[in-house]
């Protein structure tokens, strides 16, 4: 009996010697920080012992250049066309258009601008990051970045607002535009009062000129 009780308390101790050596391998291995690196670095997997906690957020590891995270729109590109309103499945992008009287400007690649972004609104509270919306935008004005920390303390605070107009340029574009259609439809009903009111004269049709037929005498057989 003595002799299993002393062998317990040697496995014991050296059961705790080994645990402790492998906590004081950690501690001094502790004394190195990993760096944060990119994945695609060649040394990305030999950095396999040391601190791998980062101090965020004044480390962070680096994002991909084609990182799918917060949308944003560059609205001087927008032509709003509203075909990302249309395909977004979470109706996360709410645009007010307003047409314009006449083309106003072009984009980074030449297409025209013939409406107005009165409201170009976008709720990152809702979106499902399915990149649907930057497929189908015809100048790629609308791009996700790769921004993945935009948390905020209201949930209100995740509606993004790109549009630039003021409430007093929108109530000016829109009264623009009511004159010029207004104008357009007057133009219109008096052309038609003027095509109504002017008497419709018929053209005389001539009567046809019936030219006799030649007749044709047959010479006769000179054995008749």
């Amino acid at each position: 009996m003595n002799s299993s009780y002393w062998q317990n308390i040697k496995s014991a101790f050296i059961t705790t010697l080994k645990g402790l050596q492998t906590t004081f391998g950690h501690i001094i291995l502790a004394r190195k920080t990993n760096k944060p690196i990119s994945i695609k670095d060649p040394t990305y997997f030999e950095q396999n012992k040391g601190i791998m906690t980062m101090q965020y957020p004044h480390e962070n590891m680096p994002v991909p250049d084609n990182g799918r995270y917060k949308l944003h729109n560059e609205i001087d590109d927008c032509i709003v066309c509203d075909k990302c309103a249309k395909i977004c499945p979470v109706d996360c992008i709410e645009i007010e258009p307003i047409k314009a009287v006449e083309e106003f400007g072009k984009t980074s690649d030449g297409t025209p601008k013939r409406i107005y972004a009165a409201k170009f609104d976008i709720d990152m509270g809702k979106c499902c990051f399915c990149g649907l919306c930057t497929v189908v935008c015809p100048t790629e004005s609308l791009t996700m970045t790769k921004t993945f920390d935009f948390s905020e303390y209201d949930v209100d605070d995740h509606t993004y607002v790109f549009a630039t107009m003021t409430p007093l340029e929108i109530l000016a574009k829109k009264k623009e535009l009511e004159e010029h259609e207004k104008s357009k439809l007057e133009n219109q009903t008096a052309v038609k009062t003027e095509v109504t009111s002017s008497p419709t004269v018929k053209p005389k049709m001539s009567k046809p000129v019936f030219k006799p037929r030649p007749v044709i005498k047959r010479k006769k057989d000179d054995d008749n």
